[in-house]
């Protein structure tokens, strides 16, 4: 028998469920009790859903930093160029915006943790948190410090708020001393944080040496 006595017991978190997941788990298995959808359908699309990675999202800045009309065409309409390059982003409406030398743009949810999953994966823990979320449209200058990005007081920093029908995405900076550099390489420069805004592209160098912004 294992004697739980021997080990620290960890508080349970879980919190209560909000009106929006109550509202999908009824839904669900209306839709299951109805014969519309199957059991095995939902975790099927669930497997599908945690497979994606910021990957994806990479691909999309790469083609970007290389593709001046792409660039263009992204920015015009975030969902429609993702399609272009086989990646599928729902019914959601993909919105990017572009960090420039005097605009650095940062995306949060206040409400809860809209995210753009089809092209980033799972959410990070602190994405999530009620500190960020909150913290993110106050004080954003403080919470990019936090993440060791320092942003001049001559450049805006915009704070995007995402919805339950729209997810933002970041277009960072192409790093300094990529030129030459093909698009998976460019890719590889790219992390999940940057894509999020509160930190910038990996430089050649960090990247080779495998240090990386993304936190867990």
């Amino acid at each position: 028998m294992h004697n739980h006595s021997e080990h620290e017991v960890l508080p349970d978190d879980d919190a209560p469920l909000t009106y929006y997941q109550k509202l999908e788990i009824a839904v669900r298995e209306l839709l299951i009790k109805k014969g519309l959808i199957t059991p095995d359908e939902v975790r099927r699309s669930v497997e599908a859903m945690d497979a994606r990675s910021p990957a994806l999202g990479a691909k999309i800045v790469a083609r970007a930093w290389t593709d001046s009309g792409y660039k263009s065409r992204l920015l015009q309409d975030g969902s429609a160029a993702a399609t272009e390059l086989g990646i599928e982003v729902g019914v959601t409406k993909l919105v990017v915006v572009e960090n420039t030398a005097q605009v650095h743009n940062l995306v949060v949810c206040t409400l809860c943790s809209c995210y753009p999953r089809m092209i980033l994966g799972l959410p990070p823990d602190w994405y999530k948190s009620k500190a960020y979320r909150s913290r993110a449209v106050r004080e954003p200058r403080a919470v990019l410090a936090e993440f060791g990005t320092h942003i001049p007081e001559s450049v805006e920093v915009r704070v995007h708020d995402s919805t339950a029908t729209m997810r933002y995405l970041v277009l960072p900076q192409r790093p300094a001393s990529t030129e030459g550099m093909d698009e998976e390489a460019l890719a590889a420069l790219v992390t999940r944080d940057s894509m999020i805004g509160v930190t910038r592209a990996n430089a050649p160098e960090a990247s080779l040496t495998g240090r990386s912004s993304m936190m867990n």
